[in-house]
Parts: structure tokens; sequence; C-alpha cells
């Protein structure tokens, strides 16, 4: 077995239920142990080969930067020990991520195990020197009370009396914490060994070496570049350009008219994707990609739009979830973005494409957020450049979403190692984003609780900027966009530091 199998094999039996959300087969019938003697287990093992990949020659280069970034990840996190104080109602959550997954995957095969992984995720809590956040112990239960309350869904199958029980066990753990942290200490810097663990966390996240105060500051210049852009922008639309007016009215104004009207807007601004993509890529996946409305038991727990792979076998497309609760009272601007960040050209080309590249599978399902997520938001971008915005009011939603993912720089820095408290993070937002309140809520529980991921998303799309720059300066009259794109999609997903030297190498290719 080569060393790039051997990793694969330990980081998916490791993680089976990351392996089937994406798409591996062979994992469908294992749960995750979070057990910590386990864990160590598991770190020992992928410390033993990446001391391997140190000396390994008969990987080549770039599949041993992938190996060595992913199995360096999983060590960090089970240092980190995040399940330990993530209680909240996101996926970063243990139990809460298993609730908010369990009836989007086949999870049949795996559902005498749900008991025990939920009694892990209960002691784990309890046993630990680091606490959650006070808030999110409440939520945790307010949670669980509502699962609890209502009836058995169709995921629990004959196994539901074994997982409600263990789900009030859980229950009870979180409500009998008391001593857990205020708001005002809502990062890893304050707890133990909070700052080192952050840092790696950025580090594993951006696959940069940029420091957490070199991404806050980035993160500040961003949203005063963007203040420009909105004027700009406002100043023809409108004909204001006060930011916070604008701010106001993209708030208050252009919000659906009802949940069709999303769907639709949807699936339109995906068709002039997928109708312009072949003068922007040479390569196109075999697969289609779908746009499906969150089933209506699922949307008060989901998110409002999200991506889901094609399985291996391709038995059925790539699908665009949106979730349509409360479409009436959201702006319309943000459709087209998303879509094209989410679907075609952004998540659906790089998994589809991916997933059909003749690489082992350490490089096709290698969970590199910089990578996958930069891509994500370059195409929201590329978008413009490919002439897919249907307005100005639009352009404006791409705007909003930069300064979302400029605005998470900022705050996933200030509160996890400058020590900003909640509240702090949530006025940045509200001053600095057109989010409404309950997405600026609902975020900044997010990046408490899944610290350094939030970086991913700009960090990534920065570098794919700066190494397509580069690469067309070098190149001049040679370079070729369709073949740059075929090139960053078609290596799989890879540190940005590896993407800028495949990159370089094909440059300066004669």
């Amino acid at each position: 077995m080569s060393l790039a199998d051997e990793m694969f094999l330990a980081l998916m039996e490791h993680a089976p239920l990351q392996a089937t959300m994406l798409g591996v087969p062979g994992f469908d019938d294992r749960l995750d142990d979070l057990d910590v003697e386990s864990e160590q287990k598991v770190r020992d093992r992928i410390t033993a080969l990446l001391r391997k990949a140190e000396t390994d020659t008969e990987e080549d280069p770039v599949t041993l930067a992938v190996i060595r970034q992913q199995g360096t990840a999983a060590v960090n996190r089970i240092d980190s020990r995040l399940v330990e104080h993530t209680v909240g109602p996101g996926l970063g959550a243990a139990v809460n991520g298993l609730l908010l997954l369990a009836p989007r995957l086949d999870v049949s095969q795996r559902l005498d195990q749900f008991p025990r992984y939920i009694d892990q995720a209960a002691a784990r809590v309890r046993d630990s020197d680091r606490r959650p956040l006070r808030r999110h112990l409440r939520l945790g239960v307010k949670r669980v009370d509502g699962v609890l309350a209502a009836p058995a869904q169709e995921w629990e199958g004959g196994h539901s009396a074994e997982i409600r029980a263990a789900l009030g066990r859980y229950r009870d753990v979180l409500a009998s914490i008391e001593d857990g942290r205020d708001d005002d200490k809502a990062g890893l810097c304050w707890l133990p060994d909070g700052q080192e663990n952050y840092a790696k966390l950025v580090a594993d996240y951006t696959t940069t070496s940029r420091t957490p105060e070199e991404l806050h500051r980035l993160g500040l210049d961003l949203i005063a570049g963007l203040r420009e852009e909105y004027a700009e922008i406002g100043s023809r639309l409108w004909g204001t350009k006060d930011v916070a007016e604008i701010f106001h009215r993209l708030r208050t104004e252009l919000l659906w008219d009802s949940q069709e009207q999303m769907i639709e807007s949807a699936v339109a601004a995906i068709a002039r994707a997928e109708a312009e993509a072949p003068k922007w890529f040479g390569r196109m996946p075999s697969i289609g990609c779908q746009v499906l409305a969150v089933p209506e038991e699922e949307q008060r727990t989901s998110a409002i739009a999200f991506y889901q792979p094609a399985p291996a076998d391709r038995s059925r497309p790539g699908t665009y979830w949106l979730n349509p609760l409360g479409a009436t009272e959201r702006s319309r601007t943000l459709s087209e973005a998303t879509a094209f960040h989410e679907a075609v050209p952004g998540h659906h080309y790089q998994f589809s494409i991916s997933g059909e590249l003749d690489l082992p599978d350490m490089r096709k399902f290698a969970f590199i957020g910089a990578y996958l997520e930069g891509w994500g938001l370059y195409t929201e971008r590329l978008a413009d450049e490919m002439g897919l915005y249907s307005s100005d009011e639009q352009r404006l939603g791409m705007l909003g979403t930069d300064a979302m993912r400029a605005g998470r720089l900022v705050v996933d820095t200030g509160l996890h190692a400058l020590g900003w408290s909640r509240q702090q993070a949530v006025d940045y937002l509200r001053e600095n984003t057109v989010m409404t309140e309950p997405e600026i809520q609902s975020e900044i529980d997010r990046y408490i609780e899944s610290p350094g991921q939030a970086l991913s998303y700009m960090v990534g799309r920065l570098e794919i900027q700066r190494i397509r720059a580069e690469a067309e300066t070098k190149m001049g009259d040679r370079f070729d966009v369709r073949a740059f794109h075929d090139l960053v999609v078609g290596s799989g997903p890879v540190p940005l530091s590896t993407l800028d030297q495949i990159v370089t190498r094909w440059a300066d290719a004669p």
C-alpha cells in the first residue's frame, strides 16, 4: 500500500462520517470515535505516517505535500480538543453536527453506534478543563429539547429509543455545567493552550504562513476597499454614495416575493453559467448540477444554501440545496453570487472534476479549506468577468458576500487571537456588512466554535487571484485562462503553496 493510501485510510477511519459526506465508499457502517485514548492512537498512527513522508521517495512531490498538510491538520485538530467545548448550534459541535447530517446522509448502517458517540461527546465535555460558552450550553440544551419533544424522524429507524436516551444524558450534562464562559471570553485565547492551538488551526485552514495579526489587518484593509466599491455601484443604482444608506436599503428592500422566485433565480443563474463556461474552462464535469429545496422538516436547522457533491458512483448529480424558509424576508441580491460559488462554476466544477481525476484518493478527497473555499469565492468574482451577473443589484450581492468573508478575517482573529468579546464581533459585522441580525448572530457562533475555518475563504481567493496574476504577467499573450482554470481544478485539492508551484512550472514551460 502506498503512503498516500495509508494516510487516506487512517484519516477516513478517524472520520468516517466525513468520508460519507465526501462520497468515499466503504465507511458507511462506521461512526467517529471520540474517546481520548482512541484519538491518541489515531494521532500516533498519523504521526508515524508523517515521519515516513519525510523520507519517502516513491510519492510525487504534490502528493507528499497533500499527505503532510492533511496529516498535520488532523493531528492539530486532535490536539486542540475542540469537541470538549463546542456544543452550540453549528456543524462544528459533535452532537449537533450529527443531528444536522443524519437526515441528509445514509446513516442506517451505523445507527447502533449513535448512543456510544453521543455518550463519548458528553463525557468529553463533562470532564474537560475547557468550558464551553455559557450561551452555547443553553443553545445546546434547547436544541436537544426540541429533538426530544418532536416525533421520531425517519432516519432514527429502530434505534430511536436508544438514541433519544443518549441525547437525554447529553442534555443533562450540558444543563449541569455552571461555570461556562461568558461572552466576553468567547475565543480560544481564553482557554488553556488556546493561542498555540489557534495559530496551528490558522496555518491548517489557510495553508499559508500569515499570522492572525496579519490576517486581521488584511481584513480591515479589504473592508475599507469594499466600501469604495459599494459607493460606486450605489451611486449608479440609487444615486447615493452613502454606504450606511446603501446597507440599509440592501437589508430592507429587494426582498424575494416568494420561495418559488428564489428557486427559479438560482436555476436561471446556473443555466447561464453552464452556457458561458466553455469559454472559460476546457474541461467540464461529466455530471450535472440540480437545484433542490431543503425539505420542510429540515429547514429550521439547515444552512441557507450549500452544495452536496455527487457520490463516487455518480448515482445522482451534484446538488445545490436552497433553504426557502423566510425567503420573503431575505435579500434577493445574494442569489446569484451564492449560486456561482456553491454550484457553477464553483464547488460543483471543483468537486465533480476532482472526483474524475486519475489521482490517489488522498488527492481527490483532500479537505483543504483554503483551496476549496478559496475557489468558491474566486468564482464569485470570476462570474463578473464572465458577464454572468444580471444586474447591479446582483453585483451588490457579490460585494455583500465579499464583505462577509473579509469581515471574517477581522472577527475570527479578533475573537481567537486578540481577545475580542462576542459583542465586539457582532458590532463589527453590523457596521461593515449587509448581513441581517439573525445571520450575524449565527455566524458569530459558528466562528467561535470552528476557529480558523472562516479564514480559508478570503485567503484562498486572494492567493488564487495572485497566482493567476503572476502567471498572466509572466506568460503575456501565451496565457490561456481556460488552461489556467483546468490546471487549478484539475490538480485536485492542494495547499496553496503547492498550487503556486504547480502554476509556476506551467507558466515557465516553453
